[in-house]
């Protein structure tokens, strides 16, 4: 456990490549209890790219970190850890939400001296004020918003919930990557996202994705692969194609690097869907041939 990273708050970190902010998860499985979250998969991602990466998250003493614990910068203490299930076929999820851990504000992040490379903001439970993003000026600022769109029925069943503000808020970040799912395949809610930010990926399960920048949108096909699961694979994505982006600024290219990725890790299960370094290294092989 992590419980020095829980006492005090530090006020100041040296660099990083790579900060993500986000609830790490319970997520229940029939294997019984697993680590997840944005902050864990992206994390995890994030290092195993070569990134200097650190996590600022939420979650009950009682969670098991060990597998994040190097990465954790600082924990916000909460008496619950935020708690899914989630059942997938790989085309369509099914979620359920039984406990929130503590919201993460702005008080909550500490100073970086400088600014890191890459600043992602990864809610999971709407658990992540957006307003953070106003801390890193010099950061490339990436978005996974799913979380904001998440509401629960009186069942627990995570159900969508309109993004409130989404239009005043893309602006001020430069990527950001949804999935279909999380906006209902609703294609004018996608265009009017798309509209507000330089960078948008609409991610669409084993299909592939699509990458809008500068007025024009490109879909990137998915090879077929024999799925066994693809909890985390939307991090997976993302975290590769803001690596990507960062390095190359060039959208389809992070694309194609990103979903040859994402592509791997739906092979494996949970946390070993990490990409491996033979995979990053083919993955960029591919583009270059």
């Amino acid at each position: 456990m992590a419980d020095d990273k829980r006492a005090l708050q530090p006020t100041r970190l040296p660099a990083l490549d790579y900060l993500v902010i986000g609830h790490v998860t319970a997520d229940l499985t029939s294997l019984g209890v697993r680590l997840g979250g944005t902050a864990a998969f992206s994390g995890l991602t994030a290092q195993a790219l070569g990134l200097k990466t650190g996590i600022i998250t939420a979650c009950s003493p009682e969670l098991d970190i060990s597998l994040v614990n190097p990465l954790i910068k600082y924990i916000k203490n909460s008496s619950k850890s935020t708690t899914f299930e989630n059942i997938s076929n790989g085309v369509h999820r099914v979620q359920h939400l039984y406990h929130r851990a503590e919201p993460l504000t702005k008080d909550d992040i500490p100073q970086f001296d400088p600014d890191p490379d890459i600043v992602h903001l990864g809610p999971v439970a709407n658990e992540v004020d957006w307003e953070i993003l106003s801390r890193f000026p010099h950061s490339l600022k990436c978005l996974t918003p799913q979380g904001w769109m998440r509401g629960t029925d009186p069942d627990q069943k995570v159900v969508y919930q309109h993004w409130e503000g989404f239009e005043n808020i893309l602006p001020q970040a430069d990527v950001a990557v949804i999935s279909h799912e999380d906006v209902r395949m609703e294609e004018s809610l996608i265009e009017e996202m798309a509209s507000a930010i330089p960078v948008f990926v609409v991610t669409e399960n084993f299909r592939g994705a699509r990458v809008y920048w500068h007025n024009d949108v490109r879909f990137i096909k998915a090879p077929e692969v024999k799925y066994e699961d693809d909890t985390g694979a939307g991090d997976i994505f993302a975290t590769a194609f803001f690596y990507r982006y960062l390095f190359t600024k060039a959208p389809w290219e992070a694309g194609r690097f990103a979903v040859t990725l994402a592509s791997c890790s739906v092979t494996r299960q949970h946390l070993n869907s990490i990409p491996t370094a033979d995979e990053i290294l083919q993955a960029k092989m591919q583009l270059i041939g």
